[in-house]
């Protein structure tokens, strides 16, 4: 249940903040009353097999935002060897979100962020292909992103630049 709070802004029963305005695909707040792309549910509990599928299929449909909020429920409800795992692939989907809005030094900064980390955590954990993820093929797109909106300082089509999650580059 939300409700605008004195200074306007949605927040819940409890006050807690829940902004009920439409969003656009790349997750930017619209004018109330406007249509906007449908949300990702929040909260879901998937296996990991199909958070990957689920997150592939958004970010081919060039909705960054909405890969990310599958990963980050993943992070949020997998089990704590995995966390750091699913919190770097969470930060290259909001990588390419914000080379997508035209935040290029913020897009690239969380695109090299999250190649480290998936990088790392494969490392540590001693596997290159988690659910069939190629973590050095997704480092690899992401540093190669980075350094293109580095060099072009312009914002990116999140559908054309949209990685391959199980391997075969962006």
């Amino acid at each position: 249940m939300s409700s605008a709070s004195d200074d306007g802004r949605d927040r819940d029963a409890e006050g807690r903040a829940r902004n009920a305005r439409p969003r656009d695909g790349l997750g930017r707040p619209l004018p109330y009353g406007t249509d906007g792309v449908e949300r990702q549910p929040e909260g879901v509990v998937r296996a990991p097999e199909d958070t990957v599928t689920e997150a592939q299929a958004l970010l081919a449909a060039g909705k960054p935002f909405h890969a990310h909020e599958v990963f980050e429920d993943a992070w949020k409800s997998g089990p704590d060897e995995e966390r750091a795992l699913w919190r770097g692939l969470a930060q290259l989907a909001v990588g390419l979100t914000h080379a997508a809005r035209g935040n290029v030094t913020g897009g690239a900064r969380l695109l090299r962020r999250g190649a480290g980390a998936v990088e790392e955590w494969g490392a540590q954990a001693g596997r290159s292909r988690p659910y069939g993820l190629e973590l050095a093929q997704l480092a690899a797109w992401a540093r190669e992103l980075a350094d293109t909106v580095d060099k072009d300082g312009a914002a990116v089509d999140a559908e054309v630049w949209a990685p391959r999650l199980r391997g075969g580059g962006a």
